[in-house]
């Protein structure tokens, strides 16, 4: 088998947002507690509560932006339960997820603290589902008030003088459905209704302000939205998950057979149809495209593992949701001038995670090792590439974006194909091609990590390819990611 893919050094498209490669985080299972947090007390090695070893594996792959309390959480969670002594927080039942008692010890001051330590930007979702105007005015005031006000003193005495700025704001999360169940005006009309009160407190600072947008492909919704809020908004959301078998029966994240593989790889794929989608629709209300496309959830959704409670959406992860994430970051990026963030669903022991714990071990996913071969792309002008391949699985065998960087080239492509190695050639024009690196991640499609076996699946050097003609010629392993730059 054998494919080309070509680009133009001097062809330049838009600027791959580094937001593109954000990150979620809900009250949900295991994500915040245990996952992300583990408390100061904890005799698993932590700063301020936070889990040293998770932090650092996340600084190494520049999370840029982290989502946060959900979600459906974020339409349940009063912020105010959340601050001051953690002995005297409100405690609650997490009716969405696993029925299980949350104690706020997890709250804003705890979620910023990780964002500092990560080195990314907080994405705060508020809650207008059961919320009210007045809660995530004083929410933002809160947060970003340089000013002298009862709001402010408030964080003053819980240990923080100065403000935090946050810059992303999420006014409700899925009102289609958990977070009301409303109709597309009339959540419009509450979307301006809070983004009213939601202030500058500064120039220098000035919200980012996020509508919700539809799920899959709820035309309607988006239209709707759009239609209402348009010149209100920044961005609007997008969801959309990947069930092989549908929403009821979703299958088994590591028994499957090369049916299902393709199967999940096409509905992955069925983001491309998406963003075309809703693009066209955004654009009847924003041709000059200044609202942002943000698919602020996304990824593998399968059945939880045997023994673990359903509510806390606990799976594994393979070389399949891998190819799943090189397919949905190369359209993500493909489509940068209107997609602004995603942010994976989500970051710690919940559906597509990066990272999984067990008590004090940590292990990486193949997933994690897709963003840490995709991190060159940040903030990157993005190279359009066409592609030639043969079809595997009745979808295309391979998938790939392009950017450049400080005259610096960088390719991400993955043979999707799950049985046969490809010859693929890489022909870039108007570049000359002087020195070339590859990393490459590649494995039998079930292969996975465990806390057995922490390194089966990991990067490495890929040195399988040569340089002829000013081309560069590449033999890709099948079901394998590859990172290509090239100095020239």
């Amino acid at each position: 088998m054998s494919a080309k893919i070509r680009l133009d050094a001097q062809n330049l498209g838009a600027v791959i947002n580094r937001n593109i490669y954000g990150h979620f985080s809900e009250h949900l299972g295991r994500c915040i507690y245990g996952g992300l947090f583990v408390g100061e007390d904890s005799p698993i090695p932590n700063k301020k509560g936070m889990r040293t070893d998770v932090v650092e594996a996340l600084k190494h792959i520049k999370v840029p932006v982290l989502r946060w309390p959900g979600g459906c959480f974020a339409d349940e969670y009063h912020w105010e339960d959340g601050i001051g002594p953690k002995e005297t927080r409100k405690r609650m039942v997490n009716t969405h997820w696993g029925g299980v008692v949350e104690d706020n010890s997890f709250g804003t001051h705890e979620f910023l603290e990780l964002c500092e330590q990560i080195g990314c930007e907080p994405y705060i979702n508020g809650n207008v589902g059961s919320g009210t105007v007045k809660e995530m005015s004083e929410w933002v005031e809160y947060l970003n008030s340089p000013g002298d006000s009862t709001v402010a003193q408030r964080r003053w005495a819980n240990g923080r003088k100065e403000p935090w700025n946050v810059k992303y704001w999420g006014v409700g999360n899925e009102n289609w459905g958990c977070g009301g169940n409303m109709r597309p005006e009339y959540y419009g009309d509450l979307y301006r209704r809070f983004n009213t009160y939601c202030r500058n407190y500064t120039k220098e600072h000035p919200l980012y302000r996020i509508a919700c947008g539809p799920n899959v492909n709820d035309w309607e919704w988006m239209d709707g939205v759009m239609k209402v809020v348009g010149r209100y908004c920044d961005a609007i959301t997008l969801h959309y998950y990947t069930h092989p078998r549908g929403w009821e029966e979703k299958g088994s994240a590591t028994e499957f057979d090369t049916d299902e593989y393709y199967l999940t790889l096409r509905k992955a794929a069925y983001m491309e149809e998406l963003i075309k989608g809703h693009t066209a629709i955004m654009d009847k209300y924003d041709p000059k495209h200044k609202v942002g496309l943000i698919v602020d959830e996304w990824g593998t959704w399968f059945t939880v593992e045997p023994g673990t409670n359903p509510g806390f959406l606990y799976q594994q992860n393979t070389m399949r949701d891998a190819m799943v994430a090189a397919i949905n970051l190369n359209i993500f990026n493909n489509h940068a001038d209107r997609v602004v963030m995603a942010n994976l669903a989500q970051m710690v022991n919940v559906l597509q995670s990066v990272i999984l714990t067990d008590g004090d071990q940590m292990l990486l996913t193949p997933t994690y090792h897709v963003f840490d071969l995709y991190k060159a792309h940040h903030d990157a002008t993005l190279l359009p590439t066409e592609v030639e391949c043969p079809v595997s699985g009745g979808m295309n065998s391979i998938t790939v974006s392009a950017s450049v960087k400080e005259n610096v080239i960088t390719v991400t492509a993955a043979n999707l194909d799950c049985e046969n190695a490809q010859q693929v050639t890489l022909d870039i024009a108007n570049c000359d091609v002087q020195k070339v690196t590859a990393r490459i991640l590649t494995g039998e499609m079930h292969e996975k990590n465990t806390f057995e076996d922490k390194e089966n699946v990991k990067i490495a050097e890929f040195t399988d390819f040569a340089v002829e003609n000013g081309c560069v010629v590449m033999n890709l392993p099948a079901c394998c990611v590859v990172e290509v730059t090239i100095n020239g």
